[in-house]
């Protein structure tokens, strides 16, 4: 492949020489000569067309790459001269970058478009005139294949409904209804969002009742199954005849067995009501430093510090008997947590947040086991011996009633934190 610089200079050198020479031929009359500089003149003529021909295919080469998304192909330089083949490879390397975008942004549109299909959630997009342009195999099995979105849902989202109550085969449901909206391109489009209420609370309430009666079940069981065997036994004896002191003292023992049980499982019942009948909360504004203060005042000790990290005069609006209520229980807990520490050190911290109030209770106790931390605010469980399994569902009940939220980080052998958050 010759140089580009020196065919240039060949056919430019070339054309000059060849009009010079045909002009002279011409005033000395010798036409054959002139005509046969006038076809030479045309060929270098045609074969400098050709090469910038060439230039001009390589620049649509590029092109049709591009528009065909035929990106693995190579630029090639028609001719061997340094600029020409730098852009030649510039534009190679162009042309890589632009197909490894592409093989990702196509990763990617697979990836999302497969989670948004597998989602429970019926997810639609459309423009501002209602045109359905996207909606995932959930929406497609609550609406079908429409080109329109739904009268109904179009009604809500003018009127800013957030539950919206829709017919499918004389079946009413009732659908939490978003939207959010987004320009592409240039352009408004809304995405929709459609979530069956009844479904969720359904799963959730079958969920929650399955965990309640297993617990119910287990905890009857275990003390009707014993006062069944004993009352049993207490039954036979009591049929043998005339009653020896030692029968007599057995029946003594048995139904003080029985009446330690009865009365336990009065004791489990009454807890389960203590869970069910929580009052709703009476909010007044409290100080939180005044708060800490007063709960140090009902903790003691030294191994609790409190620091307030919120700004002067900082209020928060709770159910203050409920809230000390949470906070000595989870104090509690962190001490019995502590109790085999040497130094054992429980720090209750305040901040605020934005809008949020958030309370840590952090000790260095012996920790919570992974396969523990799921459960523990299950009605009911417990790791102690003596302990009732209601306390930290109290809490949490409690928590849930002030809208705030309770989450725990606990690892063994590293302590655990407890994270309050709440609005002001």
């Amino acid at each position: 492949m010759k140089s580009y610089f020196f065919y240039l200079t060949f056919h430019i050198a070339g054309i000059i020489i060849c009009s010079i020479l045909g002009v002279y031929l011409g005033n000395h009359h010798l036409w054959f000569s002139m005509a046969g500089c006038l076809v030479l003149l045309s060929l270098l003529a045609i074969n400098l067309y050709r090469m910038q021909i060439k230039q001009t295919k390589m620049l649509q080469r590029i092109v049709e790459c591009v528009q065909s998304q035929s990106l693995s192909e190579k630029i090639h330089a028609p001719f061997e001269t340094r600029a020409i083949t730098q852009i030649a490879n510039q534009l190679n390397t162009l042309l890589q970058s632009q197909k490894e975008k592409m093989q990702k942004e196509e990763s990617r549109f697979l990836y999302y478009n497969q989670l948004l299909q597998e989602v429970d959630t019926a997810l639609i997009v459309t423009d501002n005139k209602g045109i359905i342009e996207w909606y995932n195999h959930s929406a497609e099995n609550l609406f079908g294949q429409q080109m329109y979105l739904p009268e109904c849902i179009h009604q809500g989202i003018v009127a800013g409904h957030d539950v919206i109550h829709y017919e499918k085969d004389s079946r009413q449901m009732d659908l939490a209804l978003s939207q959010n909206r987004m320009l592409v391109q240039g352009r408004e489009c809304r995405i929709i969002s459609l979530k069956n209420l009844h479904g969720t609370l359904n799963r959730t309430e079958m969920e929650a009742w399955q965990k309640l009666i297993r617990v119910l079940t287990h905890e009857i069981m275990n003390s009707i199954t014993p006062i069944i065997s004993l009352s049993d036994t207490l039954c036979e004896r009591s049929n043998e005849g005339p009653l020896s002191e030692s029968v007599q003292q057995t029946l003594q023992q048995g139904l003080g067995i029985i009446h330690r049980r009865c009365k336990g499982l009065m004791e489990f019942v009454q807890n389960y009501r203590k869970l069910t009948r929580i009052a709703p909360p009476v909010k007044v504004p409290i100080g939180i430093n005044a708060f800490l203060k007063d709960l140090q005042r009902l903790v003691g000790g030294t191994d609790i510090r409190f620091t307030d990290d919120t700004p002067a005069g900082c209020v928060w609006h709770a159910d203050r008997a409920q809230m000390e209520q949470v906070f000595l229980n989870l104090l509690k807990n962190a001490r019995e947590a502590c109790r085999n520490c040497p130094e054992p050190e429980i720090i209750v911290r305040a901040n605020k947040q934005k809008e949020r109030i958030i309370f840590t209770i952090k000790d260095n106790g012996e920790g919570i086991l992974p396969e523990v931390r799921e459960r523990i605010f299950v009605p009911f469980f417990t790791t102690k011996p003596n302990g009732s399994g209601i306390g930290l569902s109290l809490c949490r009940q409690i928590i849930t009633l002030h809208d705030g939220s309770i989450l725990v980080h606990s690892e063994p052998g590293s302590g655990s934190e407890f994270v309050l958050e709440f609005t002001e």
